[in-house]
C-alpha cells in the first residue's frame, strides 16, 4: 500500500467513526453532561414531584430513542451523540439512586457491583473485538459495548462518588477538588509515566461523574448547606444551555473538517488503490 493509500485509510476511519475525538472540548461537554445528570434527575424526581420510579421510566424511554438515532447514524453526529450522553448520564444516576434509595442497597455494594459489571463488559468487549480503543468504534457490536460501558461508568461514578462524599463529609467544593486531583493524577500517570491511553481514558471517564455531581450539588444546593443556591432548575437550564452552545460549535467544526477530509481522501484515492484502502478501513 502506498503512503497516500495509508493516509486515506486513516482518514476514512475517522470519517466513519461513531464517536468523537478525545479533545478538551470532549471533556468539557462530558463534565457538563454529568452535572446535568445529577441536577436534572433531582429536578424531575423532587422538584416536579415525579418520584424516582416514574422519572426513571421517562428518561429510560428517551434514552432508548436517542440510542436508536445514534445506532442508525452512519457516522459521528455531535447533536445525536451528546444527547445520548446527557440522557445516559441521567439514567446511570437513576439506576444507582433507585437501588440505594428505593431498594435500600448500601452504596458500598452498588459500587462493587457496578465495578464488576464494568469490568465484565470490558472483558467481553476485548474478547470479542481484541481492543477497547474508542478510536475504532466502527461496527454495531463495538458501539453496543461502548454505550453499555458508558452506562456502567455513570452508575459506578454515582455510587462511588456518593460513597466517598458520605465517608469524607467535607462539603461540595472540597469534594470537587478531590476528584479534580484524582483526574490530575491520572493525567500525570498517562503523560509522564506512560500509563496506557485506554486505561487512562476509562479511569478519567469514571472520575468525571462524581466531579460533575459535586459541581452540580455545589451550584444547586442551598447556601446554608454549603452550596451556591441556584437550585436544580437554574443549574440544569444553565448547563443544558452551555452544552447546546458547545455542541452547535462542535457541529460546525465537524462539518468543516469532514468537508476538508472528503476532499483530501478523494485526492489520496487518486494516487492509491481504492480497493486496498477500503479493505483497510473495514
Amino acid at each position: 500500500m502506498t503512503t497516500a493509500s495509508a493516509l486515506a485509510a486513516i482518514r476514512l476511519r475517522t470519517m466513519i467513526s461513531k464517536v468523537p475525538e478525545v479533545t478538551v472540548a470532549f471533556w468539557i461537554v462530558k463534565v457538563l453532561a454529568t452535572t446535568v445528570g445529577e441536577t436534572f434527575a433531582d429536578y424531575l424526581s423532587s422538584t416536579l414531584g415525579l418520584g424516582l420510579p416514574l422519572t426513571s421510566v421517562i428518561l429510560a424511554a428517551l434514552l432508548a430513542v436517542a440510542l436508536v438515532l445514534q445506532f442508525r447514524a452512519r457516522r459521528y453526529v455531535p447533536g445525536i451523540y451528546w444527547l445520548a450522553v446527557v440522557l445516559i448520564s441521567v439514567v446511570g444516576t437513576l439506576v444507582s439512586d433507585n437501588l440505594v434509595d428505593n431498594l435500600g442497597v448500601p452504596l458500598w455494594v452498588t459500587t462493587i457491583v457496578f465495578s464488576i459489571l464494568l469490568a465484565a463488559t470490558f472483558a467481553f468487549w476485548y474478547r470479542s473485538e481484541r481492543t477497547l480503543s474508542i478510536h475504532s468504534i466502527l461496527t454495531t457490536r463495538r458501539e453496543a459495548f461502548y454505550w453499555l460501558s458508558i452506562l456502567f461508568t455513570f452508575a459506578l461514578g454515582t455510587s462511588a462518588g456518593d460513597l466517598l462524599a458520605e465517608r469524607l463529609n467535607i462539603g461540595y467544593l472540597p469534594s470537587a477538588l478531590v476528584f479534580v486531583g484524582m483526574i490530575a493524577v491520572v493525567a500525570v500517570a498517562h503523560y509522564v509515566f506512560k500509563l496506557g491511553a485506554i486505561l487512562s481514558f476509562w479511569i478519567a471517564y469514571v472520575l468525571t461523574r462524581p466531579l460533575g455531581a459535586s459541581l452540580g450539588d455545589l451550584l444547586s444546593q442551598k447556601q446554608t448547606d454549603g452550596g451556591v443556591g441556584l437550585g436544580t432548575t437554574a443549574t440544569s437550564a444553565l448547563f443544558l444551555a452551555v452544552i447546546l452552545a458547545v455542541v452547535i460549535g462542535l457541529t460546525v467544526v465537524d462539518r468543516r473538517r469532514r468537508a476538508a477530509e472528503e476532499f483530501q481522501v478523494e485526492a489520496d484515492l487518486a494516487l492509491g488503490d481504492p480497493d486496498v484502502v477500503m479493505s483497510e478501513s473495514s
